[in-house]
């Protein structure tokens, strides 16, 4: 069995319609290459027919992939958490104590994700580190660069 992936149901619907983007603009177009490339005769020195396959099989695993994500959803409402603690949809002001720095990171679901807008995966080990964690708490994360020290700052959710 497969562990729930949360996420919002705004994060549900852009997976969703990703899928149909996919299979319906996509998927056809790759299927026009491989029957033209087809028609030109012998497949075993047809590059057009190998690098249409290829697309094919590489499309086809990002719809797998996120057709899986969907069925995994759990659907969360973050209006619905407490708000004293880091939790799922929360948006944190954190100070990086390694090296003085303060930065912002929203939690958020798959679908949601956007590193260069500070938008992490709840699953993340980042957002895991901090996960349950109240303003003036000490998160210690180890991450592959080594043990990174946090200090909660502040805490809001967006209503």
């Amino acid at each position: 069995m497969y562990d729930p992936i949360p996420m919002t149901r705004e994060g549900y619907n852009r997976l969703k319609k990703e899928i149909e983007r996919l299979e319906n603009e996509e998927m056809p177009v790759i299927l026009e290459r491989l029957a033209t490339a087809r028609a030109e005769g012998d497949l075993k020195e047809n590059a057009e027919y190998h690098g249409a396959r290829e697309s094919q099989g590489q499309l086809q695993a990002k719809i797998n992939d996120l057709k899986s994500r969907v069925g995994r959803a759990q659907i969360i409402d973050p209006s619905m958490i407490p708000h004293d603690e880091i939790r799922f949809g929360a948006t944190i002001v954190v100070k990086n104590l390694n090296v003085n720095e303060t930065m912002e990171y929203t939690l958020v679901g798959a679908g949601d994700e956007d590193f260069d807008t500070g938008k992490i995966l709840v699953t993340c080990p980042l957002a895991q580190g901090f996960l349950g964690k109240k303003v003036g708490d000490i998160a210690e994360i180890n991450v592959p660069a080594g043990l990174k020290r946090f200090e909660v700052l502040q805490i809001s959710y967006k209503d």
